[in-house]
């Protein structure tokens, strides 16, 4: 059986999304496209924006990696209206958003509102309380490696509902079919019953 990748950087992987760098040139396989926060280059914020609506081709998935990091350094206002503008693009474009963030959980919440199309916060590692109010604002939510060896994530992991999930490898040196495992295990359910919701997932948030 063959998994559903859900976010990942290996050009190779064909059943999966895969996120488009910056300024990169799209492959045959599905993709997505977004600015990142800590590629936003704030002289060339429109040359960027550009690139992106060109990205907008017959296999791009979604958009993204885009979205609010505390870490980086570029102006939290700038953030801001970058993310912005890839919602209302994405809004334009009827393609789901695959969301980057780091300490802005509350500040993505907030953002929720402009936005039409569903939302995958990307690589969630964070505690049951956060995660219960992303889903209660309708976010879905993917999860990575740290599911293998987080309990507490495994925890999360377990109340999160079915047609709320997706699993990814991002940019980890791992195999796919390993967090399958895990996370079949810990909701009790078969490969195939997990296989089979996710791709349902991906059908779904398509369709918007």
């Amino acid at each position: 059986m063959e998994f559903f990748d859900f976010h990942h950087h290996k050009k190779q992987v064909s059943f999966g999304i895969y996120n488009l760098n910056l300024g990169e040139q799209p492959d045959v396989f599905p993709y997505s496209a977004g600015i990142h926060p800590k590629d936003i280059n704030v002289e060339n914020i429109h040359q960027q924006l550009d690139w992106l609506q060109s990205m907008i081709l017959k296999n791009c998935f979604a958009i993204g990696e885009c979205g609010l990091d505390s870490l980086v350094p570029i102006d939290e206002k700038i953030q801001e209206e970058v993310f912005l503008k890839q919602i209302e693009i994405a809004n334009e474009l009827k393609k789901p958003m695959i969301i980057h963030c780091v300490r802005k959980y509350y500040e993505v919440i907030s953002f929720r509102r402009f936005s039409r199309q569903p939302m995958i916060i990307h690589g969630f590692n964070k505690k049951q309380n956060i995660a219960d109010d992303l889903l209660k604002n309708n976010l879905y939510l993917s999860f990575g490696k740290a599911v293998l060896y987080n309990l507490s994530l495994q925890n999360t992991v377990k109340k999160v509902p079915l047609d709320k999930l997706f699993l990814e490898t991002d940019d980890g040196d791992f195999a796919i079919e390993e967090l399958y495992a895990k996370v079949s295990e810990l909701k009790e359910i078969s490969l195939q019953q997990l296989q089979s919701q996710i791709l349902e997932n991906l059908e779904t948030i398509q369709n918007g």
